[in-house]
C-alpha cells in the first residue's frame, strides 16, 4: 500500500506562487516511479498537469509550461511542484499520483484557490 499526502495548496492571489509537496513514507516508491501531479477544477476532468520519471525527465502540460517547476527531493522523499504566475483558472484541487506494479495511488489532493 501506497500512502501519498499532498500539501502547500491555499489562497492567493493572481500573479502569486504556490509550492505544493507530495510526501511518501517509502523512498523507493519515489526514485524507481513516474509520479504525476494532476488536477480538478470544480465541473471539469481530472487532468494532468506535470510528471517527472525516475530518470529525472520532466513533462508539463501546456498550461503548465513556464510557470510550474515539478521537482524529486530523494532526501525528504517528496515530489514537488512550484507553481508560479498563478491565474484564477488553475484554482482546482491538486492531486499527487504515482503507479506502481499493482496499484495506482492518489492522495487525498491540496486545494490550490487562485483570486483575481
Amino acid at each position: 500500500q501506497v500512502q501519498l499526502v499532498e500539501s502547500g495548496g491555499g489562497l492567493v492571489q493572481a500573479g502569486g506562487s504556490l509550492r505544493l509537496s507530495c510526501a511518501t513514507s517509502s523512498r523507493i516508491v519515489f526514485s524507481i516511479n513516474t509520479v504525476n501531479w494532476y488536477r480538478e477544477a470544480p465541473g471539469k476532468q481530472r487532468e494532468l498537469v506535470a510528471t517527472i520519471t525516475s530518470g529525472g525527465r520532466t513533462n508539463y502540460a501546456d498550461s503548465a509550461k513556464g510557470r510550474f517547476t515539478i521537482s524529486r527531493d530523494n532526501t525528504r522523499n517528496t515530489v514537488n511542484l512550484q507553481m508560479t504566475s498563478l491565474q484564477p483558472e488553475d484554482t482546482a484541487n491538486y492531486y499527487c499520483n504515482v503507479m506502481v506494479p499493482g496499484g495506482n495511488y492518489w492522495g487525498k489532493g491540496t486545494l490550490v484557490t487562485v483570486s483575481s
